[in-house]
């Protein structure tokens, strides 16, 4: 498993929820048959989504924050 640094993150304006929440979702994309966007050594789909979103390649916006 890699360990990436939260720092890699920090730079992209994400929460730490957001970025669970975000890894998850790209996760399960990839799982599902995405395309994968980097050349990485991993197999594993949670690493693989990490590895995209911090080297840019996957992002996802943040729609704001509280509970309707």
């Amino acid at each position: 498993m890699i360990y990436l640094p939260l720092e890699a993150f920090t730079d992209k304006g994400m929460s730490r929820y957001s970025l669970v929440v975000a890894t998850a979702k790209r996760a399960r994309q990839i799982v599902d048959g995405a395309k994968i966007l980097i050349d990485t050594r991993s197999t594993k789909p949670v690493t693989i989504a990490m590895e995209e979103i911090a080297s840019g390649e996957v992002f996802f916006e943040e729609l704001g924050s509280g509970t309707k």
